[in-house]
């Protein structure tokens, strides 16, 4: 192929993936940082205060009256967090782009994964400033916090919960390969479904015997019981079922993406990242 043509081929590339909201982004645009900092910001906010709002929407009893004695009613800045916890979800489907290392598949449940990865990205540069800024506070001043290390365990939380997802939309997990090369593609596409049913039971399994406990720990807004005493149990719990769900979700939207994709022989030539190799040579002057 001419230089010419090569080209062109890569600018009707680059026309197809921009028409398709499927751009490959080397450096993330402004609306790519700052949307998933928005909802990162109002979903900690709400639930944060999310016993103002479970005091409206519970039945009254005993539960109600016991997080009335320890939490202030809603303000009109809690429902602005809550409201903005849906818009910038939305947003951030809309407007997500995915990075050329990235996995090019982009159905609607890629697009949410892919959004969810964002934010716990963000969740990750988030953990480390709190630990810089406890380590600061604790050796040169002398004045550690008593929320730092409490704060950074229910963010590592939502981290392992929250990647699993993106790493199913990436087709990131561990996988054996030896065999399932080597399958005539019948018998792969065999595996695969039967790998995904056994996600779809797992999840259904998961959900449907953790559900009473999750339910309970939430509406009681049960705490981690210590001086900054965070909602840990109130909302990993559900966070486990809700993210399962949509890891299950997933693999099926992966299974139909895939079934007339070309088989992909995998060699150790795949981990091997060309575009890093090549920034690297540019850092230390090389052709």
């Amino acid at each position: 192929m001419r230089e010419g043509d090569a080209m062109t081929k890569d600018a009707m590339q680059d026309a197809t993936y921009y028409e398709t909201g499927n751009a490959p982004q080397t450096v993330p645009g402004p609306l790519q940082v700052l949307i998933p900092i928005a909802f990162v910001v109002s979903f900690g906010w709400a639930m944060w205060r999310m016993p103002a709002f479970l005091m409206i929407f519970s039945e009254p009893g005993p539960t109600v009256d016991a997080l009335a004695r320890r939490y202030a009613a809603a303000s009109a800045l809690d429902w602005a967090a809550l409201a903005g916890i849906f818009v910038f979800l939305v947003l951030g489907v809309m407007t997500v782009r995915r990075a050329p290392m990235e996995f090019e598949g982009w159905g609607i449940f890629d697009r949410l994964s892919v959004f969810i990865g964002r934010v716990t990205m963000i969740l990750i540069a988030g953990m480390v400033c709190v630990m810089v800024y406890e380590v600061v506070l604790r050796y040169v001043f002398e004045r550690p916090t008593l929320w730092a290390n409490e704060l950074t365990l229910w963010m590592a939380g939502f981290v392992f919960i929250l990647s699993g997802l993106y790493a199913m939309q990436q087709r990131s997990h561990i996988r054996i390969f030896l065999l399932y090369d080597v399958m005539p593609r019948f018998l792969q596409k065999t595996c695969d479904v039967i790998s995904t049913g056994l996600i779809v039971t797992f999840a259904f399994f998961l959900f449907w015997g953790g559900y009473g406990e999750a339910a309970a720990k939430f509406a009681r807004w049960e705490t981690f019981g210590t001086a900054f005493d965070p909602p840990i149990p109130a909302t990993l719990k559900p966070l486990i079922l809700l993210v399962v769900t949509l890891v299950a979700l997933q693999a099926i939207a992966n299974l139909i993406r895939d079934w007339n994709a070309e088989p992909v022989i995998h060699s150790a030539a795949d981990d091997i990242d060309e575009d890093e190799i090549e920034r690297l040579r540019k850092q230390v002057g090389g052709e």
